[in-house]
């Protein structure tokens, strides 16, 4: 274990947490030093700090094993998590240690379930340093360290491997430490057109900047209690859709269809499939509500039909409709449409369009296979030959996703929580969608739920939002120091 490169690259993740917290404190002077600045003050001071400490102590190297890759990538982001906690643990209010630790965790992750059930009462530092934390967390703690990382390092190269799936790197079209250059790109561009249009659209600075990092990074932390609803404007309410779509869509495909400026990046199975059950889904939504009277007239309906499934595909978590008094049915489509949710090499979490697509035509291969033995069937996508190595690991995600999600749940049901709530809370957390359904849904919150049970779904934040994988080899090293690898 190289504690040297560790602390150095970690240091620098804790460093971009604090670089938002000192733009939260210029944001509390210019509202009149609003009461959230002492805390912002101490939380900055000490993250810059610690974060600073190994550039001053610890000489620089390079040199990165892939054991010490997923040391950092999993301790980046959870000091992230404890540092980013420090601003509402200390200004106080509404959020005790372990609802501090649920924010902070929700935001980082781009989960957007709260605790809060006033977010309007928080001061506007706060609100902002809320919404950076999704900015952050969009982009990925690690995505921030592997920019300033030059390009040649191998450190770079072997963390780009690691922080980013087989199958968001598959649609690039180009080498390996060029990916996060892409990435970087759509996003950054995602959010300084988003932010432009809802300012246009009529929202103030305040409120376009954070929805902005919010959309973009598919968290759904809003500025109001009511998320987009509050707002009451058909136009804000599309460019809120046309972002998530966007925000779900592999970032790769995004580029090359800006570069080019063709359509012809689009021309994929994937999308093309993503597209297709988003659209079903809406029209069925739409019918329900329209036909049970949960909406006045059509338009209503297709509108809130739509929007909460796209919301929840995309998993964003804004809202126009409170959906806790909806059809049970609809209620248990919306969590389908988020657990499936957008594609891979986008900012969206769940299991992604992409890994259904690959088990799907795995299991069509296996079916012809076994009626005719003889024969071989190869998988494609997009008339690319995908092997049978390559597809597993991604069934096993899939297993193991719901694996985690049954423990999670009866975890959470053993200290108090409901069978329904612990059931569809622990699945929205685990795809880092935020709200569920019921009293946890668009317009509830998580606050009034045991503290075990945050911490629970806080966990599976996490291991939505870094797909597993590394947590499971920093364990496997815990429990197996003498192996390498």
């Amino acid at each position: 274990m190289n504690l040297k490169v560790i602390s150095r690259n970690v240091g620098t993740a804790l460093l971009v947490s604090a670089l938002f917290m000192f733009l939260s404190i210029i944001v509390s002077v210019m509202n009149g030093n609003d009461s959230a600045l002492a805390a912002l003050i101490i939380s900055f001071t000490i993250t810059f700090i610690v974060g600073i400490f190994p550039f001053i102590f610890v000489r620089k190297t390079s040199a990165i094993t892939m054991k010490d890759g997923y040391l950092v990538i999993v301790l980046s982001w959870l000091l992230s998590f404890i540092f980013g906690m420090l601003p509402y643990a200390l200004w106080g209010g509404p959020f005790s240690i372990i609802d501090a630790w649920f924010e902070s965790v929700s935001g980082y992750t781009t989960t957007g379930a709260t605790i809060l059930a006033n977010v309007e009462a928080l001061p506007n530092s706060l609100l902002f340093w809320r919404a950076s934390t999704h900015f952050i967390g969009g982009l990925g703690v690690v995505v921030f360290l592997l920019l300033i990382i030059p390009n040649a390092a191998p450190v770079r190269l072997r963390l780009t491997n690691m922080e980013l799936s087989s199958l968001s790197r598959s649609g690039y079209r180009s080498r390996t430490n060029k990916t996060i250059v892409i990435f970087s790109s759509v996003y950054l561009g995602l959010v300084l057109a988003s932010f432009v249009c809802y300012k246009i659209a009529g929202m103030s600075w305040l409120d376009a900047i954070c929805h902005a990092f919010s959309v973009s990074a598919t968290g759904g932390f809003s500025t109001r209690n009511f998320s987009i609803a509050s707002f009451n404007s058909l136009p804000i309410t599309l460019i809120s859709m046309v972002f998530m779509l966007l925000a779900s869509m592999h970032f790769g495909m995004v580029f090359f269809a800006v570069v080019t400026r063709s359509l012809k990046p689009l021309n994929n199975p994937i999308l093309k499939v993503y597209l297709s059950y988003l659209c079903m889904f809406s029209i069925i939504a739409a019918l329900v509500l329209k036909n049970g009277n949960y909406a006045a007239t059509w338009g209503q309906a297709i509108l809130d039909g739509s929007f909460q499934m796209l919301s929840y595909a995309s998993t964003t978590g804004f809202a126009t409709a409170d959906n806790s008094n909806w059809p049970y049915f609809l209620s248990l489509l919306i969590m389908f449409a988020g657990t499936v949710c957008g594609m891979a090499g986008s900012t969206t979490g769940g299991l992604k369009t992409d890994r259904i697509v690959l088990l799907s035509r795995l299991l069509v291969a296996n079916i012809k296979e076994s009626i005719h033995p003889n024969s071989v069937h190869e998988v494609h996508i997009g008339g690319t030959v995908v092997s049978r190595d390559n597809i597993y690991p991604h069934v096993m995600y899939i297993a193991m996703f719901f694996v985690v999600w049954i423990i999670s749940a009866i975890l959470s049901m053993v200290v108090g929580g409901g069978m329904e709530t612990s059931l569809m809370a622990t699945l929205s957390s685990l795809g880092n969608v935020g709200p569920s359904v019921g009293d946890v849904g668009t317009f509830g919150n998580y606050g009034l739920l045991p503290a075990f049970s945050k911490f629970v779904y806080t966990v599976d934040m996490f291991l939505g939002r870094v797909e597993m994988y590394p947590v499971l080899a920093v364990l496997y090293l815990l429990f197996n120091p003498e192996k390498k690898f």
